[in-house]
């Protein structure tokens, strides 16, 4: 569960969005939940400004049954990075960052066309997405995987760095 942390130099707004993620999050971990869903008021405008992160517990195997590394630069190393062809089109760039309290990570973010499941026409869905594959100690071949999305493309860089400081609040405890 995330522990409660403060960011002094952090934008107007985005210490109350991880604050109320966090606290909900705690809630829901003391409830016993797998899931936890949060929803906020609109505060004001005609576009209503959505996102949403989830945590996920993910693990891999090669085809001979061994678990697939979880060290953050080789997870970073096959991931694949995209360019704009031209102003407007999906992109795509791989990191490795460093989570204060639990070390490095590798990280994807870009504005993505997500594919709709069963969907006979193959359309896609634009979104902004960040994804960051945090190893768990211990537990070869695992990850946590935070990902972060919103389809409100014109807000890609606030939601980037709403999506960091959430995730930079991440904690392994137990």
């Amino acid at each position: 569960m995330p522990q409660t942390l403060s960011w002094p130099l952090a934008p107007t707004g985005v210490s109350a969005y991880v604050t109320f993620l966090q606290k909900a999050a705690s809630d829901a971990w003391k409830s016993g939940a797998l899931y936890c869903g949060c929803m906020a008021e609109s505060f004001g405008g005609d576009t209503p400004i959505t996102g949403s992160v989830t945590v996920s517990l993910i693990g891999g195997r090669t085809s001979s049954g061994d678990p697939l590394p979880n060290d953050p630069a080789a997870i970073a190393g096959q991931l694949a990075v995209k360019e704009a062809r031209k102003p407007g089109d999906s992109w795509r760039k791989v990191t490795t960052v460093d989570i204060p309290g639990v070390g490095p990570a590798a990280r994807t973010q870009g504005v993505e066309d997500i594919p709709v499941p069963d969907d006979a026409l193959n359309r896609t869905v634009r979104a902004v997405l960040m994804q960051t594959y945090i190893p768990v100690p211990g537990q070869e071949g695992k990850v946590a995987l935070v990902a972060g999305s919103s389809q409100v493309l014109d807000l890609a860089d606030s939601f980037f760095d709403i999506f960091d400081a959430i995730t930079s609040s991440f904690r392994f405890v137990g």
